[in-house]
């Protein structure tokens, strides 16, 4: 896999360590803004339980997705220097990435939202909510990540493969 200035990819460990944190902060936000449009305790863990499990693979799914773009990584926001270590993300990457999982993530919480509730209104309204919401923590989330060198691979760690 190509990468630009020598920066590295997000291995499977990375992705999937992103996917279960992402999730624990998404799902309480979720839980707790479907129980303020509900007024109901058991609607709001049901929605919010419910994403659990299609938000987990939807976004395994986008973090896979972005780790083949070399977009964005080894670079400082316009400067040559790189951030420490290899494959770190820029803010523009950070920003849209934000809005490429923020569209995907909304509409799954429309749909199971209309679904529990039965009510359009009930879905639109969680779902426009959680765009603010889950923009900031998303966006603060993939701060946090860009400055950990953690799961990201070493493109120039010698290659040990076999010739073929």
């Amino acid at each position: 896999m190509s990468t630009v200035a020598g920066g590295g990819h997000a291995n499977r460990k990375r992705s999937l360590a992103k996917t279960f944190l992402w999730r624990g902060i998404a799902t309480t936000d979720t839980i707790l803004i479907s129980y303020l449009i509900t007024g109901s305790f058991a609607k709001g863990l049901a929605i919010g339980f419910t994403e659990v499990l299609t938000k987990m693979l939807l976004y395994y799914l986008h973090e896979r997705a972005w780790s083949a773009s070399d977009w964005g990584l080894g670079e400082v926001d316009g400067k040559e220097d790189k951030l420490p270590g290899e494959g770190h993300a820029n803010r523009m990457r950070s920003v849209t990435k934000t809005f490429s999982w923020r569209g995907i993530a909304t509409t799954d919480t429309i749909l199971i939202s209309r679904y529990i509730t039965g009510s359009w209104t009930a879905g639109l309204s969680i779902g426009i909510i959680e765009v603010f919401t889950k923009m900031i923590l998303y966006y603060l989330h993939e701060r946090a990540w860009s400055a950990s060198d953690w799961g990201l691979d070493d493109p120039d760690a010698p290659d040990f493969s076999p010739a073929h």
